[in-house]
This record gives structure tokens, C-alpha cells and sequence, in this order.
């Protein structure tokens, strides 16, 4: 198989039909990734202020971040986003695998990563200096296996064993420790989010 870098691109490597369902779990997922690995411009505060929710956990941390995005600057947002993952040693959280699953950096959840990537034909940007077990990849890389955009192989089993071996057992932590980090204001609904989501996609991929 081609490899495929872990990157937005015009076309897929499989072109497909995907149910709406499908295409709004990726949406989801890609939005996540988006707002984890760099933080909003103006234009992207802006589309996110027409976001729209209902009574769901899910609809309601939506309407949450479409109101914080109409009253963010896109400097606010950036200083945010600095504190929370950056800061001068290292920011609020550690957005990575390896950190929350045996408390180090580089260590065996992320090797064991880049060998599946490896296998679904899939690598790593080369701008991309951060590890691939960094939470905004991992959710730009469900999105792509969702819409076939990595791998031709990207039925349920496939998106449920890369969901498993990969977030499943940190998932859901990371984003409440990202809901209730002491900088979060903008991202706190994004927190929610996250964790509403992953509740979702973790009970509909334990019913596989």
C-alpha cells in the first residue's frame, strides 16, 4: 500500500461512500485534531460560533464552544492554547499517550503506534516534529480511516482496533483533565466535547 501522510488532502486514496453518521463521527474527530494541534485562527473562531447544539452531552458542549468562540480573539486563543500544551518547560497538560499511560514520554504506547501506522501504509507529516501519540494526531488519524482518506480498509473493525490499541484507555482522561485544567476557558468546552465523544465512540465500538 501507498503510504499516506497524516495530512488534509483533496482526495482520498479510496474514494467512498460513507454514511452521514460516518462523515459527522469523522467531522468530529477532525475538529478535535484541529483545535489539539495548533490553536484557532480568526477564521476558524468564527466558523465555530455558528455551531449548533441540542439536550445531548455531545450538543451541549457544542453550543458551550460556539459561545466562548464568538468572545475569543484569535490572540487569546493562541495565548490559551500556549499555557495549556506549551508553556516555557512545558504546559498544563501533556496531551500524549506515552505520558498518560505509563507516565514518560517516548515510551512503548507510542512505538507500538508507529508499527500500526506502519501497517496501515501511514505516516507522519515531515513538518510535523510532534510524537504521533500526541492526542491531536491520533484524532486527525481516526478521521482519515473513517473516510478512507489513509487506508481502503477503513470499516468499523479496522476504526474500532485503531480506537482500542490507541485512545480507548486515555481518552476520555485526557479530556476531562482538559475540561478542568486551571487555563482552560476557551478550550474547556472542547474538554467536553472530547469526552462526550469518546463515551460515544467507546460504547458504540464495545458493541461490535
Amino acid at each position: 500500500m501507498k503510504e499516506r501522510d497524516l495530512a488534509n488532502t483533496a482526495e482520498s486514496l479510496c474514494p467512498r461512500s460513507i454514511s452521514e453518521e460516518d462523515r459527522a463521527r469523522a467531522q468530529i474527530y477532525q475538529l478535535l485534531g484541529t483545535l489539539l494541534s495548533n490553536p484557532p485562527s480568526s477564521e476558524l473562531l468564527r466558523g465555530l460560533a455558528t455551531l449548533k447544539g441540542d439536550d445531548t452531552l455531545i450538543g451541549s458542549a457544542s453550543k458551550n464552544l460556539a459561545a466562548l468562540a464568538q468572545r475569543t480573539s484569535a490572540t487569546d486563543a493562541e495565548r490559551e492554547y500556549n499555557n495549556l500544551f506549551v508553556g516555557l518547560g512545558r504546559g498544563e497538560l501533556l496531551p500524549y499517550a506515552s505520558y498518560y499511560l505509563t507516565g514518560f514520554l517516548n515510551e512503548k504506547p507510542l512505538a507500538n503506534l508507529r508499527s500500526d501506522l506502519m501497517a496501515r501504509g501511514i505516516r507522519a507529516r515531515a513538518d510535523v516534529k510532534e510524537p504521533e501519540d500526541h492526542m491531536g494526531t491520533l484524532c486527525e488519524t481516526m478521521a482519515g480511516i473513517i473516510t478512507g482518506e489513509f487506508e481502503c480498509d477503513s470499516d468499523l473493525p479496522s476504526q474500532k482496533a485503531f480506537f482500542d490499541a490507541h485512545m480507548a484507555k486515555w481518552a476520555r482522561l485526557f479530556f476531562t483533565d482538559l475540561e478542568q485544567a486551571q487555563s482552560a476557558i476557551f478550550y474547556a468546552p472542547v474538554g467536553s466535547l472530547g469526552k462526550a465523544f469518546m463515551a460515544v465512540e467507546a460504547d458504540a465500538f464495545a458493541i461490535q
